[in-house]
């Protein structure tokens, strides 16, 4: 299938989409604390984006006969992605918690997510995070018009396995725009110099998912929660992108940092929050 290339109509509104969407995620994320529980934070998100006249592209998902029940997904220490808040997940100190928002506004959707420590964490848990954060830097900064997709996944697998850790493999960043999931897909791994080739106009969900322990997943009972086969920690962190002849630039920003050179967002205190 062909890759949607988004014209100025199209990158508007995804702007205003992907910006509600951080502003959401990061309002979200000041809230995590130990005793609180997923639930409370799903009630958190799911009001914070009804106040932005926005709706979840979360709730409601459908892959065959199953629907996403929830507005975020909420996954804990194990959970790779795809967690269901529940009012029984307690978070405790040490634990470390992703938040994935998926929002969808006039018609276009902004997806990211963030995961965030709980407390005071372990330290190669704490080098998870920062290995993850790292990887989706170095991955953005491939997402450079004439690279091709493989050279996005290269850069996030040498990272991550260079540091210890592995990278998932049973789901990948992906396009997104009118839809969630649009082509092209985006594996956290493979090889430079493969894959499509990266045009002006191209918005991109690159969303590395890193492993403590080995790479294997499986899904649980729910049909929804994917977790680590080992039971090992997993991050998540994940950006809106759009391709420009000026290079790549993180849409997913709260509409009061919204900036536009990819090397000044990495160089922006305000981003590392």
């Amino acid at each position: 299938m062909a890759i949607p290339i988004k014209n100025k109509e199209a990158i508007a509104r995804m702007r205003e989409s992907c910006a509600i969407a951080a502003g959401v995620l990061h309002q979200l994320k000041q809230l995590v604390q130990p005793g609180m529980s997923t639930q409370d934070l799903e009630e958190a998100g799911r009001d914070l984006i009804a106040s932005h006249g926005a709706r979840s592209a979360c709730y409601g998902y459908t892959i065959g006969s199953r629907r996403y029940p929830a507005y975020t997904c909420i996954s804990v220490n194990e959970e790779v992605v795809h967690g269901i808040p529940s009012i029984r997940r307690i978070l405790r100190d040490g634990d470390i918690v992703s938040l994935d928002i998926v929002i969808e506004r006039s018609g276009y959707i902004g997806d990211n997510a963030f995961t965030v420590p709980v407390g005071q964490v372990a330290p190669e848990v704490e080098k998870l995070l920062r290995v993850t954060r790292e990887a989706l830097d170095l991955g953005i900064a491939q997402a450079v018009t004439g690279h091709r997709i493989g050279d996005i996944s290269h850069a996030i697998q040498a990272h991550v396995e260079s540091n210890g850790f592995s990278v998932v493999r049973d789901m990948v960043g992906h396009g997104v725009g009118r839809s969630m999931h649009e082509e092209p897909q985006i594996p956290n791994f493979g090889k430079p110099g493969k894959g499509d080739l990266i045009k002006p106009g191209m918005t991109l969900a690159i969303e590395p998912m890193v492993n403590l322990g080995g790479y294997k997943t499986k899904t649980l009972a729910d049909g929804w929660t994917v977790v680590t086969t080992d039971g090992s920690p997993s991050a998540h962190f994940e950006h809106t992108v759009l391709t420009t002849e000026r290079g790549p630039e993180i849409l997913t920003v709260p509409a009061s940092v919204q900036i536009t050179n990819f090397k000044s967002q990495i160089s922006d205190p305000t981003l590392k929050s």
